[in-house]
């Protein structure tokens, strides 16, 4: 889901801030793009659903429900496959949580980013701490034991001190899932260039080093067992969609700017193609309108760029890899 309320000064993904969106529009090309690219995968089941952004939690129920009920006509999809939905803990986002529930989603990922509001201004973001954890609490509510939150560390004027006592008060209320990410200075964001024009400093990377030790130290003291360089679970509640990326099998990517990697038998492929999107929308909606999807580019992946990826994929996992990488055929489910 490409749009946003507002930038983010720190992001880099492809997100649109748009006065009006074409709901029905998005909605009839969203499941039209998901139709087809199963067709052309030949896919016999699907284990999980992620809508990322963007800003997913700003699309309609509707719009969430009719593209599950499109995989599950096209594909088997178990009544436990996860299906994740990305949530910015606005009031707008967390007044549609039971909605969303409804239309199928079973795990929220919610991006709480910091507990600290001068933070969050800085960061850009249009939620303050309060916002956040009651967004959390409902999200606990509905979807027990398949919630996760995501925080970032390494902010302008960040110590080691100040990010201990900031986990720890979150850790009261996160009871399944975090993931923790370090804050990257992009070119091009606000934020880069705030930092490079002096206005901000953000911690050494020593100093960083220092924090990400002092999260991964408190996680385990409270039961939270790192699976992979970013993400903690407690109760095993892991994140089934992206062990499936780490673990190097395929998937298909849905909406503007979204990537795949599958092996398009409908079109008479044998290998594993890297599938990219249209990046603007409403270039996007125009191919799909057209073709049946908004695909970009299309790039064949050999066994050893397939071998390769797999190899890097799995080294960001504790369990690491083996010394035979396993490649998975094109008959390997999604």
């Amino acid at each position: 889901w490409p749009y946003c309320q507002r930038r983010c000064t720190y992001c880099n993904f492809n997100k649109y801030i748009a006065r009006d969106v074409d709901h029905n529009a998005m909605r009839e090309c969203l499941v039209r793009e998901t139709e087809t690219l199963l067709r052309l995968s030949q896919v016999k089941r699907i284990s999980s659903i992620f809508f990322g952004g963007g800003t997913p939690s700003l699309a309609q129920p509707t719009t969430i429900a009719a593209i599950i009920e499109s995989v599950a006509k096209w594909a088997q999809l178990p009544s436990n496959a996860e299906v994740t939905l990305e949530v910015n803990p606005t009031s707008v986002g967390a007044s549609k949580l039971s909605e969303f529930r409804s239309a199928g989603v079973n795990r929220f990922s919610i991006g709480i980013q910091s507990l600290h509001d001068p933070d969050l201004v800085i960061l850009g973001r249009d939620h303050t701490s309060q916002h956040a954890l009651q967004t959390l609490e409902e999200a606990k509510k509905l979807c027990p034991g398949r919630t996760s939150v995501d925080i970032i560390f390494g902010r302008p004027g960040q110590s080691v001190e100040s990010w201990e006592k900031e986990l720890e008060e979150l850790l009261l209320v996160c009871c399944d899932h975090v993931s923790l990410y370090q804050l990257t200075l992009e070119r091009g964001t606000a934020l880069f260039k705030q930092v490079q024009d002096g206005k901000l400093s953000v911690p050494s990377e020593e100093l960083t080093a220092r924090m990400y030790n002092a999260a991964r130290r408190i996680l385990g003291k409270c039961g939270f067992r790192q699976y992979e360089v970013s993400n903690f679970a407690k109760n095993d509640a892991v994140s089934v969609h992206n062990l499936a990326y780490w673990k190097g099998r395929q998937y298909i990517g849905i909406g503007p700017g979204a990537h795949g990697r599958f092996v398009p038998r409908g079109d008479g492929a044998m290998l594993r193609e890297a599938w990219i999107q249209t990046l603007e929308p409403d270039v996007w909606m125009r191919e799909v309108q057209r073709c049946g999807h908004g695909t970009r580019k299309r790039v064949p992946l050999s066994r050893l760029g397939i071998s390769e990826e797999a190899m890097v994929m799995g080294l960001r996992m504790t369990e690491g890899i083996t010394h035979e990488v396993r490649l998975y055929s094109s008959y390997t489910a999604l």
